[in-house]
């Protein structure tokens, strides 16, 4: 199994526990939590079961029927509510041979239908019955990752402070990418993966659809632009199978595609046509929870002034490619040279690397020194009238603070003097500004480093495309 190596190894710790533990596993939908179990614990399942979307009680109730019968139990009567449902499952369990009794529920979001009394009879088949044994490692999944949150993390009922682990699975690394295509027999370059990457992020199932004997671009075309591609309409399904009513998450998010730094609360409710209420502040915390947005401050900012950034890579690339699709079967091969992809590469390439800001403080010597990543912008004055932009500003605890610009291309990238005098002009006007007295330096992301000319030397740091690859 590629990475997950900090979570099998937490996984196995509390199989080896002398206490029932109750587990919660959350993260994008196909992102591999399922696969993780799977792979972790595969042939020492006491029981196993997946929540069904979209459908009613009585349909949920059956399936947990059949998933009982399937692990032993010889009740004959199906079960009428979550209760007897839990009941049957206590029988089951107490009926299995194995020492320790592992218990999986997958998609458990699903199951909590409308008027289900479907929490009230999990907790009190944990806390009057699990939660007193020794022998049950009770493992629940969710990709509707706000519902773990809320109902499980955040429970003010009789399941407060009952999960006894919690697991955060975040999608793939660059690295880890590259370490399942060579696993996958895939022939690619680091600017192929980190391309990919762009466009798909670090889920695992889009990057199973990559085939060997093809080319990313030709890829692409497969998978994004033919009649049947498998990826055409993952958008709707993506975002219906996390929220039950998912038009406002998406106004939220198509809202956001068409502003690289990002919208306030105010500024979303207003583009997205979406009245400031409880509806907007639940939309925006499962929507963050999932990992498709960030909320991040700029810097010198108060937290009220908070900003949220669409910040997953499949999102976006539907917005900028897929939304009212092109008929084109060949379009991505067909226009790779194109404007319009370059200024996506250049944008992508940006959220790249504020994905791997780990990698950066590795890259820049300062994984030990505590960093806080700000964005900060300048909307222009009399005595600065341009206005300036900088995406990314590491704000450093030895004093420095880094101001990055991040730049794609598929050689070295030449500094001319244009571009030297407005990256000089950037800083000084950062420092005159924010009035830091803290050294502002001048650092530089590329895809294939830099040319060495003569204004190299305004940029006192420099982090490569190699560098995001590293481990963590």
């Amino acid at each position: 199994m590629i990475g997950r190596v900090a979570e099998t190894r937490q996984l196995k710790e509390l199989f080896e526990s002398r206490e029932s533990e109750f587990v919660a596993i959350y993260g994008r939908r196909r992102v591999g939590k399922t696969y993780l179990v799977r792979e972790t614990f595969e042939g020492r399942f006491s029981f196993r079961h997946t929540g069904l979307p979209n459908v009613a009680k009585p349909l949920q109730l059956n399936h947990f029927f059949l998933s009982l019968k399937e692990a032993g139990c010889t009740a004959r009567r199906k079960p009428v509510n979550w209760f007897e449902a839990f009941d049957l499952l206590k029988g089951t369990l107490m009926s299995r041979p194995e020492a320790r009794k592992v218990a999986f529920i997958d998609e458990m979001p699903w199951m909590d239908t409308p008027k289900s009394d479907f929490l009230p009879a999990l907790e009190s088949f944990w806390n009057e019955w699990a939660s007193a044994r020794k022998d049950i490692l009770f493992i629940v999944c969710g990709s509707a990752s706000a519902w773990i949150v809320r109902r499980l993390f955040r429970n003010r009922g009789a399941l407060h402070n009952r999960v006894t682990a919690r697991i955060l699975l975040l999608p793939f690394t660059l690295g880890e990418c590259e370490r399942y295509a060579a696993e996958r027999g895939l022939s690619m370059t680091r600017t192929d993966i980190a391309e990919c990457y762009m466009a798909m992020g670090g889920i695992p199932y889009y990057w199973r659809l990559l085939e060997r004997n093809l080319g990313v671009a030709t890829n692409f075309d497969r998978m994004f632009f033919a009649e049947n591609a498998p990826l055409r309409g993952e958008f709707d399904e993506l975002y219906a199978s996390l929220f039950k009513d998912s038009r406002i998450h998406r106004g939220i998010v198509r809202a956001l595609a068409g502003r690289k730094s990002g919208l306030s609360r105010s500024e979303i409710a207003k583009a997205a046509g979406i009245p400031e209420c409880g509806k907007l502040t639940d939309a925006l915390e499962a929507l963050e929870q999932s990992g498709f947005i960030r909320r991040y401050r700029a810097f010198g900012k108060r937290k009220r002034d908070a900003l949220y950034q669409l910040m997953d890579d499949f999102t976006l690339f539907h917005f900028r490619f897929l939304d009212g699709a092109t008929t084109d079967a060949t379009y991505w091969e067909s226009t790779l040279t194109s404007p319009v992809q370059s200024t996506w590469r250049g944008l992508a390439f940006e959220r790249l690397c504020l994905r791997h800001l780990p990698q950066m403080r590795k890259a820049l010597g300062i994984s030990g020194i505590h960093v806080e990543a700000w964005s900060w912008r300048h909307l222009g004055d009399e005595v600065h009238p341009s206005g300036a932009q900088i995406d990314l500003v590491l704000d450093r605890a030895d004093n420095v603070i880094d101001l990055f610009e991040m730049k794609w291309s598929r050689s070295p990238f030449a500094i001319d003097r244009k571009t030297a005098d407005d990256l000089a002009l950037k800083a000084e006007m950062f420092r005159a500004i924010t009035g830091t007295r803290k050294a502002v330096h001048i650092a530089m992301a590329t895809t294939a480093g830099l040319v060495h000319n003569a204004y190299r030397g305004v940029v006192q740091s420099e982090v490569t495309l190699d560098d995001l690859f590293a481990d963590s």
